[in-house]
């Protein structure tokens, strides 16, 4: 019920899940223990969370430094550039990042496991982001990287986008070379 997409960062997936639909609308499953499972992705998620943001919300690039969450993300309306940043000491791709244009209409999901920074810019008038976590929020280990560090140079598609909305936390995110990061590779869970 699902193509699995490696990336060229190992254990970071863009999921294709089958949508059936007709004149009456569609159906898709967005998670199916057993596929996933058969996959090699034995996650187990313990909270879902949503967010709606306007054109020009950039929302990242956010991790916690001690509970680490995997996340599989989603678009239900809108538009946006969902982008993973690998922070795994030891991983042959540290410090490299991978973007996915998720979308109400292409219904891709974004697997990103623990150990990455993630973040998304909305490219839509309005977004609504679904994202299943395997671990809980603990706001005392939240961290992140600025998310236009030149050293991880990511290319954020910003034709179109008048400007960058951020967080005042996300204004203030240090860059990667000054963080003290302990994630080890442990290579997919």
């Amino acid at each position: 019920m699902f193509n699995f997409i490696e990336t060229k960062i190992k254990d970071l997936y863009i999921i294709k899940p089958k949508v059936f639909g007709d004149n009456r609308g569609y159906f898709m499953e967005t998670y199916n223990k057993n596929d996933f499972f058969e996959a090699g992705l034995t996650m187990e998620f313990v909270q879902d969370n949503e967010s709606k943001s306007n054109s020009g919300v950039l929302r990242g690039l956010h991790f916690q430094t001690k509970h680490t969450q995997g996340k599989l993300v989603r678009v239900t309306q809108g538009k946006v550039f969902d982008v993973a940043v690998d922070l795994r000491k030891g991983s042959s791709t540290f410090g490299q990042w991978e973007g996915v244009i998720l979308t109400e209409e292409n219904k891709k999901q974004f697997y990103v496991p623990e150990g990455f920074a993630h973040g998304f810019l909305v490219m839509s008038d309005v977004a609504v982001f679904n994202y299943k976590c395997t671990d809980f929020y603990a706001p005392e280990y939240d961290s992140g990287i600025l998310w236009n560090d030149e050293d991880i140079a990511i290319e954020w598609p910003l034709e179109g986008i008048e400007e960058i909305l951020l967080s005042d936390k996300d204004k203030l995110q240090k860059k990667l070379k000054d963080l003290e990061i302990s994630f080890e590779y442990k290579g997919c869970n």
